[in-house]
């Protein structure tokens, strides 16, 4: 599969209306504007780290040559308060920091991790406002007015800045590019502190009580199946089709899934085979069966992959990265488990273009991830 996750090793949210609690285990992610009783804006904004070993990894191991993105998701578990256009800022965190074991409204709070004021536990490592660093200068956002000095910080640089837009009825989950960052932290150009999520500039600390948005996304420490997730997409398509082996040019075929055992651990990687025939072959003289014939699909298939009990997509069909290969043996892709949640059932489906028409195979091709 050229389609690869790796999850986060810390993710918090810090908030100003809360300058030392630390919420590093909490279940969700929130960036948002709450004004209290007082009339005083409460702004929260989050951060979230990814391993950088893991993506070095990735870069050398899996990804090599190829052309590939890098998009960091996050699902959505409440949106309110939103108004026609709201938007988002992913900023590049310029100082390190520790994840800590609180939760949000934890009494007594936790203090052992980033909070709004400290990028440690409480009484240390405070953060820094501005400054220059490997990769550049950095600075910090808050409002003297309504908080205390903090909130993280973040480079200047556009370089290092993704945003994005919702409206009322689009959804609310975050997919963003973010390969020029990790491009960044792979060749050290910046040190990987990971991610800062917050509201933009002119919604934050806003007293108008018609502006009060609410984003709350799953963390790491969820118990549903939508962690937060960096995902590196690489087109890894590979032709190589027998010269006597045909094409299939008709709409009525038959699909069968090869090397599946039906469950792997989540350090499995498995090349998946497509046994591919005509429904209705031309007759031939030969004494072994017409639907033992080595067959190959067209270039234009892909497959994908859903959650069995959602019916959600998990790999949706993408016409860059995942198109079928094929070789000597016939068509085939490659899936690393370790992008997907264990414990689950998955099925897989194939998309194909024959003759101006799109086929998509549903045939009950299951398979499962288990905890090894």
């Amino acid at each position: 599969m050229a389609v690869y996750k790796i999850f986060p090793t810390q993710d918090t949210t810090l908030y100003s209306a809360y300058p030392v609690m630390n919420t590093g285990l909490d279940a969700i992610l929130e960036t948002s504007n709450i004004i209290d009783i007082s009339g005083i804006p409460g702004v929260s904004r989050y951060l979230i780290l990814f391993d950088q070993e893991e993506i070095l990894d990735i870069y050398s191991d899996k990804i090599g040559n190829n052309s590939y993105d890098i998009y960091f998701k996050n699902f959505i578990a409440e949106a309110r308060g939103l108004n026609q256009n709201t938007k988002l800022e992913l900023r590049t965190l310029a100082q390190s920091w520790n994840n800590g074991t609180g939760y949000a409204l934890d009494n007594p709070q936790e203090v052992d991790g980033a909070s709004w004021v400290y990028a440690s536990y409480s009484g240390s490592n405070p953060w820094i406002p501005s400054g220059s660093t490997t990769g550049g200068y950095y600075t910090s956002s808050f409002n003297s007015s309504y908080s205390s000095q903090g909130g993280g910080n973040f480079f200047t640089s556009s370089n290092y800045l993704v945003t994005a837009s919702f409206g009322l009825r689009s959804t609310k989950d975050i997919e963003l590019n973010v390969k020029n960052i990790v491009n960044a932290w792979s060749s050290s150009v910046i040190l990987n502190n990971g991610f800062l999520v917050k509201l933009t500039s002119s919604l934050e600390f806003s007293a108008n009580e018609n502006n009060q948005p609410i984003f709350k996304y799953y963390s790491v420490d969820t118990n549903t199946i939508y962690p937060p997730c960096l995902e590196f997409r690489w087109r890894d398509y590979t032709s190589v089709i027998t010269p006597t082996s045909p094409v299939v040019t008709t709409v009525d075929l038959k699909m069968s899934l090869a090397e599946n055992p039906g469950v792997f651990y989540p350090e499995s990687v498995n090349r998946f085979y497509l046994n591919v025939s005509p429904l209705f072959p031309t007759r031939t003289y030969q004494t072994a069966s017409l639907f033992t014939n080595l067959n190959y699909l067209p270039t234009s298939s892909y497959y994908a992959i859903k959650d069995l009990a959602t019916n959600e997509f998990v790999v949706n069909f993408d016409n860059n990265y995942t198109q079928i290969s094929s070789d000597a043996n016939g068509n085939y892709f490659n899936v690393y488990m370790s992008g997907l949640e264990p414990e689950r059932y998955y099925k897989i489906l194939i998309k194909t273009n024959i003759n101006g028409s799109t086929i998509i195979s549903d045939d009950n091709y299951y398979f499962k991830v288990i905890n090894g």
